[in-house]
């Protein structure tokens, strides 16, 4: 399961009104490799589902990601901190075991 935090449904709103993006929109979280760390986090919206994506739904927002990057996603949940010291989106993954000092990538 994938979990989406208060903060991250109430900004994925904002987000989809200032941006005219229908219900049929949803977030497409996937994991590459890159960063200090060696796999990054990767999200966006989409409106395309493909083969293997596996969809999740929380606090009313609808979350899909690829099987082998759920492997690693397993549990995480999206969340978002706004203000002067705010991380914007970021991922709280229970499967890392490090992470680097900007929070963008993180190891398994």
């Amino acid at each position: 399961m994938l979990f989406v935090a208060d903060s991250a449904k109430e900004k994925i709103r904002q987000i989809r009104q200032e941006e005219g993006l229908g219900d049929e929109f949803f977030i497409r979280v996937s994991v590459t490799s890159g960063g200090c760390s060696g796999l990054t986090y990767q999200m966006d919206f989409d409106n395309e589902s493909k083969p293997n994506d596996q969809v999740f739904e929380d606090n009313g927002v609808r979350v899909v990601t690829d099987l082998k990057s759920f492997l690693y996603l397993c549990n995480t949940t999206l969340e978002f901190s706004g203000g002067l010291n705010g991380k914007g989106f970021y991922f709280n993954n229970p499967n890392a075991a490090r992470t680097c000092g900007c929070g963008e990538s993180f190891a398994v």
